[in-house]
């Protein structure tokens, strides 16, 4: 397992009944998780959310709120700083697993300064704030304008000067696919991509379908000395072996080296840990794991 198990200002305190409730700084939220199909371990201390999200049966969801709460507050990770809050899809603008793969890549980066690295699916941008800091020049695609917006606000409040990546508002393949018309090359490339999306013109996104073919174009993508390939999975049904083969098939027979393949989890303050969905590395031949 790849565990996130460094966080100062998050941590899971507990899980049980469909819910898992999380300390966000000085804020605690229960929220829905599908894989938790067992018993609270310490039903009282429930009783101390700030806010609560319940799905609702004809889809979607809304937060019960017990007490007023700021429209965003900040977290940190050691010298990376973040804002969250609740929104009407029940994240918070932050996957506090993805820790585990940040400090990864950093590592990698911190031997390697000025990597040129692409993060497509960027999301709010804990992934390319991390690669920042560590010295890599960020190229951070993601469809929502909304969401490059924030990733651009967590980039100025971890002091991460504007010259130091690329924020493109943009689909996924596209962009992959005129970067190798334009002989462009990264060190490194990360996607966290979602089950079903559109993009900016409506194209339409499907894992099942779309995953391996992306992969492929972006394994072309990589330098002639290239560091990782990291794809995160949160789909049911996508294990981590699945990760590991589709490496194994677009990955390895250009750029050797070596993968590895694992559930994400966090640990839980009462005990146990929380799956969290997967991950695939792939480094290159004489990184250290």
């Amino acid at each position: 397992m790849f565990i996130a198990d460094a966080w100062q200002d998050f941590e899971v305190l507990d899980t049980g009944e469909g819910m898992k409730l999380e300390r966000w700084g000085d804020v605690i939220l229960a929220r829905p998780d599908p894989q938790v199909i067992w018993p609270k371990s310490d039903a009282p201390l429930w009783s101390q959310a700030d806010a609560v999200y319940r799905r609702s049966g004809e889809g979607g969801g809304a937060w019960t709120f017990r007490r007023p709460l700021p429209e965003r507050w900040e977290i940190g990770y050691r010298d990376l700083r973040f804002y969250v809050r609740p929104t009407g899809f029940k994240h918070t603008g932050l996957f506090p697993e993805q820790a585990a793969n940040w400090d990864w890549m950093a590592d990698l980066v911190n031997r390697h300064p000025s990597a040129r690295v692409l993060n497509l699916f960027a999301y709010t941008g804990g992934a390319t704030v991390a690669l920042l800091k560590a010295g890599a020049q960020v190229t951070h695609v993601d469809a929502a304008r909304g969401m490059v917006r924030w990733a651009k606000e967590n980039r100025s409040l971890s002091g991460i000067p504007e010259d130091r990546g690329r924020f493109i508002i943009e689909d996924a393949k596209a962009f992959v696919q005129r970067e190798l018309r334009r002989g462009k090359r990264y060190d490194g490339i990360l996607m966290d991509p979602p089950s079903f999306g559109r993009g900016p013109s409506g194209e339409v996104w499907k894992l099942e379908n779309e995953l391996f073919p992306l992969v492929e174009l972006c394994a072309q993508l990589l330098s002639k000395t290239p560091l990782f390939f990291l794809i995160n999975g949160y789909t049911t049904g996508f294990q981590p072996a699945v990760l590991h083969n589709i490496l194994r098939q677009a990955v390895l027979p250009l750029h050797g080296g070596a993968i590895s393949s694992r559930e994400l989890c966090l640990p839980v303050a009462s005990g146990g840990i929380l799956p969290a969905g997967a991950s695939g590395r792939w480094q290159a031949k004489g990184e250290p794991s």
